[in-house]
């Protein structure tokens, strides 16, 4: 007898409810107690097998917990040292439904030590259906927040080995596992680059399949969230080029998405490591996506050439201009998200001052980029901002206003005051059913 490869069986399945009924049925009989005695007795080897086998399918149900805390636990992780390699892997399965279900049924793994004997089980002469099945209930263990005592460095040496894998399933739960422990342990992220394992993650970003590529772009999306050190480590095993493929072809919302989050990760960095994205021509793919694609990758789009223009140097703005970025950071002065506007807005600035350099090459004496940001609207969208309910945007906009271009704005403000070069004290009292004067237009529609 086989128990479900899920951890959980499909909704739609009518098999569903016809287990979740039987299963009511045994938990009414109260006799979950007595499987889990029965797997303490290792004179029956047969029984011990029935009963994990009936445990395993009702920790795939909705009463997880009922297993969790019958009994069976301790038996279990006993069992991973069970002479009989078939109780073995049924008692892995048990567990791994066990960790799959909530926090509360992770504690109690953890309480009774489940990850040594888990490891243990992991040799050279394992059984590929075995493997599977162990690499599995491994990842769903290190699903949330691992307890501080849990030693990561004992499991990401399972995982630098099976990463390489060439079992498709278990290559995936092996990336999940990477993801899960840079996620759920503080500072695991240098923990995960010891291990060794970036450079295959990254040749894994070329993974023909999408089960396999979205923990692995996930991983890498949490590792480049360190440090400038751990990010230089990404850029030195060629992620940028692999991320520029993605970028420009036809792939899922979700990796693109996660492709530009790193993209933005990395553009945080110093100027080598922007210059970095700047020679992977990662550019021009992040502007057509922000011209063109939805919004949620529209926004992370954003991010990464906002925060790639903040920390720019005059030259790698000029290029940065040259692949028109100017005109799409513009349309970001139209979103809602406060912490991106600021980036945006500290970008607009940072190549404002290196347009004021740029002046001098210009006959006519003005800033290049103030004239294409007028051009493109983006005066506009910023004299928009000075209602916004944000003290620190608000006093960035009007410096932004006030420096570069302030004869515009006050020739907008002079066409938004009908009158005002008139005395107050020589207002005349217009005469009944005299004419009244047409009403002013707004300041943006006047200055066209």
């Amino acid at each position: 007898m086989t128990p479900p490869v899920s951890w959980k069986p499909q909704s739609s399945s009518g098999n569903f409810f016809q287990m979740n009924s039987t299963v009511i049925r045994i938990i009414r009989a109260d006799v979950l107690p007595r499987l889990a005695e029965f797997l303490s007795r290792h004179g029956l080897p047969q029984l011990q097998m029935e009963a994990a086998w009936v445990l395993t399918n009702i920790a795939a149900s909705d009463y997880t917990l009922l297993v969790a805390e019958c009994g069976a636990v301790p038996r279990l992780v006993e069992l991973l040292g069970s002479p009989n390699a078939n109780i073995r892997h049924q008692a892995i399965w048990c567990l791994g439904n066990i960790a799959a279900d909530l926090p509360s049924c992770r504690d109690i793994l953890f309480d009774h030590g489940v990850v040594t004997p888990l490891l243990s089980q992991f040799r050279d002469d394992m059984k590929i259906p075995v493997l599977r099945t162990a690499m599995w209930a491994l990842s769903n263990i290190c699903f949330g927040k691992l307890p501080a005592e849990v030693q990561v460095k004992p499991i990401l040496e399972i995982v630098s080995q099976l990463i390489h894998s060439a079992d498709e399933k278990i290559l995936a739960d092996a990336c999940w596992t990477a993801y899960y422990i840079c996620s759920g342990v503080d500072d695991a992220i240098q923990d995960v680059l010891d291990a060794g394992v970036c450079p295959q993650l990254v040749n894994l970003l070329m993974h023909a399949s999408a089960s396999v590529l979205l923990p692995v772009i996930m991983a890498l999306a949490r590792i480049s969230a360190g440090h400038d050190a751990q990010v230089q480590v990404l850029i030195e095993n060629g992620i940028l080029n692999c991320l520029a493929q993605l970028l420009a072809r036809n792939y899922p919302k979700n990796i693109k998405k996660q492709a530009c989050l790193i993209v933005s990760n990395i553009a945080t960095g110093n100027k080598e490591q922007i210059q970095a994205v700047i020679d992977a021509s990662i550019i021009s793919p992040l502007v057509v996506l922000l011209k063109t694609s939805e919004s949620d990758i529209k926004k992370e789009a954003a991010w990464a050439l906002s925060n790639a223009v903040s920390s720019a140097s005059s030259e790698q703005i000029q290029y940065l201009v040259s692949r028109g970025c100017l005109e799409p950071l513009c349309s970001i002065l139209s979103y809602q998200d406060h912490d991106l506007l600021y980036t945006c807005l500290e970008g607009l600035e940072n190549i404002l001052q290196a347009g004021e350099a740029g002046k001098k090459g210009e006959e006519s004496g003005t800033n290049p980029y103030a004239q294409f940001i007028l051009e493109c609207r983006g005066l506009d969208k910023l004299e928009d901002l000075q209602d916004i309910n944000s003290d620190r945007i608000y006093e960035l906009v009007m410096k932004l206003l006030q420096s570069y271009w302030e004869e515009e704005v006050s020739e907008s403000d002079d066409l938004d005051v009908p009158g005002s070069n008139d005395s107050a004290d020589t207002v005349e009292t217009k005469p009944e059913g005299a004419a009244q004067p047409p009403e002013a237009a707004s300041g943006a529609d006047e200055a066209e």
